[in-house]
């Protein structure tokens, strides 16, 4: 029987990743069902259901986390789609991946890129990026009184 635990979990990461995340636990299935349901159970039953933070920054400190390893390209690839599903724009993505070349180097923050333009590109979305200096804060693109 899933305990309340497990359901909380698998709620949670249907949220966020869909079958994409089911697909995942599923696969383990048949060589580690017991850290599929870790899985389910710790990250998402418990961790990604707590208060305090909405699930775009819990997924935008994921995809951080995940570029500065430098060795998870197939789960950053998996909450690239995940923070996209909560709502993050692709340049609040490219933004914190490109952070990470501060603290993780430009390796990492470049496979991460990479990994960016991938799953952009499997969505179907262009991947053109702002200038530099354009302003990205929703206030810089409200229109303001006089333009109205």
């Amino acid at each position: 029987m899933n305990s309340e635990r497990y359901v909380r979990g698998l709620d949670k990461l249907k949220e966020i990743d869909g079958e994409a995340g089911e697909r995942v636990i599923a696969s383990l299935g048949d060589i580690a069902p017991d850290f599929a349901k870790y899985i389910v159970e710790f990250p998402f039953g418990d961790i990604y259901s707590r208060p305090g933070l909405d699930l775009r920054t819990r997924e935008l400190a994921v995809v951080a986390a995940l570029t500065a390893s430098g060795n998870a390209t197939p789960q950053l690839k998996v909450h690239i789609h995940g923070a996209l599903n909560v709502g993050c724009s692709q340049q609040q993505i490219v933004e914190v991946v490109m952070q990470m070349s501060i603290y993780a180097g430009f390796p990492a923050a470049l496979n991460g890129l990479f990994a960016a333009k991938e799953v952009f590109q499997e969505r179907g979305a262009k991947t053109t990026p702002p200038r530099e200096g354009a302003a990205t804060s929703s206030a810089a693109s409200k229109p303001s009184a006089a333009s109205v």
